[in-house]
C-alpha cells in the first residue's frame, strides 16, 4: 500500500486541482481524501503536482535507429512505404541496434512521464517480436498495432488478407495501416472488420497533407477522411488537412483522431485544426509520431500543441483540453482504466515539482523530465 500525502492533485476527468491525499493498494487508487491517512509507504508530495501519467497515442518506435536522418527531404522520400528512407534504413540495420535504440526511447518516455505508448509496428511478426525483445524488463505499457507488407500488394487476394491479419492479431493489439495511397479501400475495410470482430484496434494515417486529399478526391471522388469513416476505423492519425465536411463526418462517427503537431511542423505539412475538431465533438489524442523527427516527450508535444493552436487561431485555447489529449482522451479511446486520478482507476501517476499556481500550465509550459520526481505505474513505484 502507498499513501501520497499533501498533494495538489489533478482530480478526475475534468483535471480539477484539489488538495488531498491518495491511497493506492495493489494497482488501484482506492481512496482520495482530505482527511489525514497513513497506510503503507508514505510519499510526501508537498510543493508538487500529482497528475495522471501520459499516454503517447502514436509513435513509430523502430525509427529510433534513424534519429534526425533525412531532414529537408519530402515526406514521401522519408516515410512512404515500402521504399522510403526510413524503411530502407530499418531493413539495413542490425536487429540488436534496432532493439537498443527502441529500449532507449522507452526509457526516455518513462523519464518524461509517459507510461503507455501506441506503436505503429512495421515489419510484420518479426517487427512485433523485435519490440517484445526491446521492452523486456522495462515497466512501460505498450499497445502494438502491427502490419504486413502484403497489405501493399495491389493484387493481394481477400483470403490472404484475412489469414495474414488474423495471424498478426494473435501477437498484437490491432493493425496500424500506412495510408490510402498504398492500400486499396476494400483491404482497409476488410482489416477494420476483422479487428472489430476480434476486439482489436484499427488505425490508419489520414489526411496528413493537402496533396493526399487532392489525389483521393481526383481518384475516388471522396476525401481520405470519408474513406476512413466509411471503413469504420477506430483511430485516424493526423487529419492535418481536412476538407469539405470531413470534421463533421468524424464527429458523427465513433472514430478518435490522433494529432501529431510537432511531426506536422517538422515535415512542413501544416497545423492540425484542434479547435475545430473539438467544436465537432471529436475525441482528440496526442502522439509524438516518428522518433526519427521528434523525441517521444509528451511535455514537448503538449507545449507545442497549445502554443501553435493559439497562434493558428489567434484566440485562447484551453490548456486543460491539451492535457486531456495526453491523458483521459487517450485512455477512453484505448479502453484503459488510466488517464485520470480517481477512485477505482489504475494508479499510473506522476509527481512533479510545481512552478506556478496554474497547475496545468506549470506542467505544460515549465516542466522538464528532471522535474518529475516520482513515477508510479500500475501501483508500482518506478522512480
Amino acid at each position: 500500500m502507498i499513501t501520497i500525502e499533501n498533494a495538489k492533485i489533478l482530480y478526475g476527468e475534468g483535471m480539477e486541482a484539489i488538495k488531498a491525499n491518495i491511497v493506492i493498494e495493489d494497482d488501484k487508487i482506492i481512496e482520495i481524501t482530505k482527511d489525514k491517512v497513513s497506510h503503507g509507504k508514505k510519499i510526501d508530495a508537498r510543493g508538487c503536482i500529482v497528475a495522471p501519467a501520459f499516454i503517447n497515442s502514436h509513435v513509430h518506435i523502430g525509427d529510433s535507429i534513424a534519429r534526425d536522418v533525412g531532414d529537408g527531404k519530402s515526406i514521401a522520400e522519408i516515410v512512404k512505404p515500402p521504399n522510403g528512407l526510413k524503411h530502407r534504413l530499418l531493413e539495413e540495420s542490425n536487429p540488436d541496434e534496432v532493439i537498443n535504440s527502441m529500449r532507449q526511447s522507452m526509457k526516455d518516455m518513462l523519464a518524461s512521464g509517459t507510461t503507455t505508448f501506441v506503436d505503429f509496428r512495421e515489419g510484420g511478426l518479426e517487427g512485433i517480436n523485435l519490440l517484445e525483445d526491446a521492452s523486456r524488463n522495462i515497466p512501460i505499457r505498450k499497445i502494438v498495432l502491427g502490419r504486413d507488407n502484403s497489405f501493399f500488394d495491389p493484387d493481394v487476394e481477400k483470403g490472404e488478407i484475412k489469414s495474414t491479419t488474423k495471424n498478426i492479431l494473435k501477437s498484437c493489439d490491432g493493425i496500424g495501416l500506412s495510408g490510402f495511397g498504398e492500400i486499396r479501400d476494400e483491404v482497409v475495410a476488410l482489416i477494420a472488420k476483422i479487428c472489430h470482430r476480434y476486439g482489436k484496434i484499427s488505425a490508419i494515417h489520414v489526411a496528413e497533407y493537402e496533396k493526399l486529399q487532392k489525389d483521393s478526391i481526383e481518384s475516388t471522388g471522396k476525401s481520405e477522411v470519408q474513406r476512413a469513416v466509411e471503413a469504420d476505423l477506430d483511430n485516424l492519425v493526423h487529419i492535418t488537412a481536412p476538407v469539405r465536411d470531413d470534421l463533421k463526418l468524424i464527429g458523427d462517427s465513433s472514430s478518435s483522431v490522433v494529432s501529431c503537431p510537432r511531426s506536422n511542423g517538422t515535415l512542413s505539412v501544416g497545423i492540425p485544426p484542434l479547435s475545430d475538431m473539438l467544436k465537432h465533438k471529436i475525441n482528440v489524442l496526442l502522439g509524438t509520431d516518428n522518433i526519427m523527427f521528434n523525441s517521444p516527450n509528451m511535455l514537448r508535444e503538449m507545449e507545442y500543441a497549445l502554443k501553435v493552436t493559439r497562434g493558428y487561431y489567434r484566440e485562447y485555447f484551453s490548456p486543460a483540453e491539451i492535457f486531456k489529449m495526453a491523458t483521459i482522451n487517450a485512455a477512453n479511446a484505448f479502453n484503459l482504466n488510466t488517464g485520470c486520478i480517481k477512485e477505482g482507476r489504475t494508479a499510473d501517476i506522476i509527481i512533479v515539482k510545481e512552478f506556478s499556481n496554474n497547475s496545468i500550465l506549470s506542467l505544460i509550459n515549465r516542466t522538464e523530465p528532471n522535474n518529475i520526481i516520482g513515477l508510479i505505474t500500475e501501483g508500482n513505484i518506478i522512480y
